[in-house]
């Protein structure tokens, strides 16, 4: 027990740095552990070396008391219930018991006892994004043997939905680059860079490389693998049995074979009348074909051959890589179709009157110098609208509750060459159709430049898909995007004739159809026709979003 109270007596005074910073008004806390994070808040200076000089004065002591003194096995975990101190835990992104985040950039503190390197911060891949798993390195805005300081930009990574400027979170200088420009694929949290405080440190790290410890333990594994060498012990040896039993034979007029015995019949010109056969019920299986072969190989002639050479030709292809957008496009609309219960409302508009009233307002906004206001723009707010008035379409679906939103912010679908992109138009129901369509052409402009930032596009409880004004599809079924519970997917205005109000009489009008994709679990069908409806009277009388 003597041991265990002179370690308690240590890590008393460990406990007393709060003490200390609650004195000089501190926030900074940083990890003194290898392979923890660190959430790292500036404050002054002077709290900054008050603190990490006696925080690691204290820790080194311990650890020499440790060195000198090994605890006796009496004193084990499973035997001491007494108060313990355990060196190297995390304790770093927690104060006084309340949580300070300040960067998503994932580091780890390393001190000069590990491989004699000095200290050093290890950064880690970003989670930029709620879905993002992994990221690439467009390109280095640093090089090695740079300083940087707080705020400054480090690199520029390729997330899952747009390129996002990574910043520097601390001073010092930039040591190693671990994974250069274009690295592709690097999982969140692998290590990307080394940053040093003090500049004649940088030299140290010349030849460093963090996966060395890590790939050593899996090549030890490696060993294991020979029991695959058993695998000729499962070799099938059903194929002779069948010939110990013949069925009785098959009818005169028919003759049964399996799908592969009647191909290799048919090119070796082979009569199935003449072949015995010694499958299930006498059917002629593929070992009756190669054993007749064998004993009337000369009487047979060669199979036919499927181009001149007698070779099959090779197909022509390319592999075009996936961008990390449309990856993570397809799990997310695989993910929907798989749990989310889709069905599906259709309805056509009349587009005559919303069409009149473009051109009129086009009119003004070409003499103000606005930008052009397109269908697109009118269908955006009037489903803003249909939202405001049916805010059951407007949720979102949890194990819990439903969750149903104030904010009406619509998502609008963006093809480009890396994918498809969805920025987001905040509050659409509170602004006008100039405001929308500046923003939008923006947003656009944006995703097409790889150049979203995350609050473009996080945020949406609905989305507006149009393929009918730039490719004149007529309808089309959306998939949904989650957590959503609705998406409106818009066709091309196409002209129709109408009865009119005599015999004989018929009347033109432009009619667009629109499909609502629903998740019944949140929307039932008379909600989503209720929707449609509202929607309908929006683009029908357009004067009626003026209101």
């Amino acid at each position: 027990m003597v041991y265990a109270s002179r370690i308690i007596n240590h890590s008393k005074k460990l406990r007393n740095v709060p003490n200390l910073m609650r004195r000089d008004h501190a926030v900074l806390v940083r990890c003194f552990s290898n392979g923890a994070q660190s959430s790292v808040c500036r404050s002054e200076d002077v709290t900054k070396t008050r603190f990490l000089g006696y925080a690691a004065a204290e820790r080194e002591r311990v650890s020499k008391f440790v060195a000198r003194n090994p605890v006796p096995s009496s004193l084990s975990r499973n035997n001491y219930s007494g108060t313990t101190m355990r060196l190297g835990t995390p304790t770093g992104g927690v104060v006084f018991g309340k949580e300070f985040s300040c960067s998503q950039v994932q580091s780890r503190r390393g001190f000069a006892s590990d491989a004699g390197l000095p200290p050093h911060q290890e950064i880690g891949m970003p989670s930029l994004s709620p879905t993002m798993t992994e990221g690439n390195i467009a390109r280095w805005l640093k090089k090695e043997g740079d300083k940087v300081n707080p705020g400054e930009v480090l690199c520029e990574v390729e997330t899952d939905k747009a390129t996002v400027e990574m910043e520097c979170m601390e001073e010092g200088y930039l040591a190693k680059i671990i994974k250069g420009d274009g690295s592709k694929e690097i999982k969140v949290g692998e290590i990307i860079a080394i940053t040093v405080e003090e500049e004649e440190h940088i030299a140290k790290f010349k030849d460093y490389s963090p996966s060395a410890s890590d790939s050593a333990a899996p090549a030890e594994k490696e060993p294991a693998a020979p029991p695959p060498k058993q695998e000729p012990v499962e070799q099938p040896v059903s194929s002779p049995e069948p010939k110990s039993k013949p069925a009785s034979p098959p009818s005169e007029d028919r003759f049964f074979a399996s799908p592969l015995a009647r191909k290799m019949a048919e090119d070796h010109k082979v009569s199935l009348s003449s072949i015995k056969g010694t499958g299930p019920d006498g059917h002629i299986v593929k070992a009756d074909i190669e054993d007749y072969l064998a004993s009337h190989g000369k009487e047979v002639s060669a199979p036919t051959p499927k181009t001149k050479d007698g070779k099959l030709e090779a197909l022509d292809y390319v592999d075009l890589p996936h961008s990390q957008i449309r990856k993570v496009t397809a799990s997310r609309l695989l993910f929907s179709k798989q749990t989310i219960p889709h069905y599906y409302l259709t309805v056509d508009t009349c587009v005559d009157k919303l069409l009149d009233l473009r051109s009129q307002l086009n009119s003004l906004q070409e003499a103000s110098g606005g930008k052009r206001i397109s269908v697109n723009d009118l269908v955006i707010k009037a489903a803003a609208l249909a939202l405001r008035k049916v805010p059951q379409c407007n949720s979102s679906w949890t194990d819990d509750y439903i969750r149903q939103y104030n904010n009406v912010n619509i998502n609008v679908a963006v093809q480009t060459e890396n994918g498809l992109y969805v920025p987001v138009i905040r509050n659409a129901d509170k602004k006008g159709l100039s405001s929308i369509a500046a923003e939008v052409k923006q947003l656009a402009q944006k995703a097409k430049e790889n150049s979203l930032k995350p609050e473009d596009y996080e945020g949406g409880t609905f989305t507006v898909s149009n393929l009918g004004g730039p490719f004149g599809i007529r309808q089309f079924c959306a998939i949904i995007n989650p957590p959503q519970s609705g998406i409106l997917a818009v066709g091309s205005a196409e002209k129709r004739v109408i009865p009119g109000s005599g015999p004989e009489q018929f009347n033109f009008a432009s009619f667009m159809s629109v499909t609502l994709s629903c998740d019944h679990r949140v929307i039932d069908g008379a909600i989503g026709a209720e929707w449609l409806k509202a929607f309908k009277g929006y683009i029908e009388n357009p004067e009626t979003m003026l209101l």
